[in-house]
């Protein structure tokens, strides 16, 4: 058997690591065990500050998602939670992934600051079979915005990780996943949520169309049908720039907007409709920036809340980035807002 240890750039539209994290560029050192078996070591590591200043503070303390806490606020936060690791496995046609972040806590910040890891996906792949804890079917982190606040306007984004069993042919994939009726009965769902998605690729980009179908129990202990369509992708424009759009519609519930809506709002079917855009321009080989604007408004519940951010990167050499970005996080149905600014310094191993 032979060892032979080579740095490598794992390529974003090729093999496993394209299929789940394609909005994300990461370096691996790749160790070759012998003639078809590998193992790469990734990830990256992170540094942010960010201060907030409003009526709103972010849900976790790090990074804005759907929803926020309703406080007056002037904070200012230094973090590397974001930081992450992850190693894949191949032998032959068989694949498997793992990776952890630290956004669980666990330590204080008068003292050590220390937190726990997080486990984020934990896979196995074989020929059309996809197993295990990844992004859902449904979403296309392709069409992701770039952004320094984690991964942009979560506010309208197709955002879920969970455990399922997923069957690819060709441009089609179908899937099984672990149900959850939020804000409903919060016992275990009775069937799967099932789970279709076409992907379409050129040249010119990439453009997705997903549907989900759930059954839902209400706290009132009744069953309630439920089906959410998204259309997704990430448009080439130039030699360099890209457009990305989401657009999602329907009883969507937890799939969009990491918990500006709910599956369920009292014994009723939540129905959402959610618009994200954003523009990626290079100025040169050195820096990029990035204008996104997104937006989730709700019948049920009567909500409407909407992130909105420009940022500028600046890529130091092939590991090492640093970006800075000036956002703004709205709650329209409580009248509140706060506008946010954020520095992080990352390298890619």
């Amino acid at each position: 058997m032979t060892c032979t240890t080579t740095k490598t750039k794992l390529l974003l539209t090729s093999g496993l690591l394209a299929a789940i994290l394609p909005n994300t560029a990461l370096a691996g050192y790749t160790v070759n065990t012998s003639d078809d078996a590998s193992i790469t070591f990734g990830g990256f590591i992170a540094a942010d500050v960010k201060h907030v200043n409003g009526d709103l503070a972010p849900t976790f303390g790090d990074f804005w998602i759907g929803s926020a806490s309703q406080t007056d606020t002037a904070s200012t936060k230094f973090s590397v939670a974001s930081s992450r690791f992850n190693t894949k496995y191949v032998n032959g046609d068989t694949s498997a992934f793992v990776e952890i972040d630290f956004y669980t806590g666990g330590g204080n910040e008068i003292l050590t600051n220390s937190i726990n890891p997080r486990l984020r996906h934990a896979i196995i792949k074989h020929g059309n079979w996809t197993v295990g804890q990844t992004w859902s079917t449904f979403i296309n982190t392709g069409a992701l915005a770039e952004a320094v606040d984690f991964a942009g306007p979560l506010v309208a984004s197709g955002f879920v990780r969970q455990t399922q069993v997923r069957y690819t042919n060709g441009n089609f994939q179908f899937a099984l996943e672990n149900p959850e009726s939020y804000g409903g009965d919060n016992t275990q769902d009775a069937l799967p949520d099932v789970i279709g998605k076409y992907t379409h690729s050129g040249d010119w980009g990439t453009v997705s169309v997903s549907g989900v179908f759930k059954q839902l129990n209400t706290t009132g202990g009744e069953s309630e049908t439920a089906i959410g369509v998204g259309v997704t992708g990430k448009i080439k424009v130039g030699d360099r720039d890209d457009f990305r759009f989401q657009l999602h519609g329907g009883n969507t519930g937890r799939y969009v907007g990491a918990a500006a809506s709910t599956d369920l709002t009292g014994e009723e079917v939540e129905s959402s409709t959610s618009i994200l855009v954003a523009y990626r321009h290079f100025w040169n080989d050195t820096y990029r920036s990035n204008v996104f604007y997104g937006n989730t408004t709700t019948e049920e519940s009567d909500r409407d809340r909407t992130h909105w951010g420009v940022n500028l990167f600046r890529s130091v050499n092939k590991n090492l980035t640093a970006g800075f970005e000036v956002g703004n996080f709205e709650m329209a149905e409580v009248d509140a807002n706060s506008t946010y600014i954020q520095a992080q310094l990352k390298y890619a191993l």
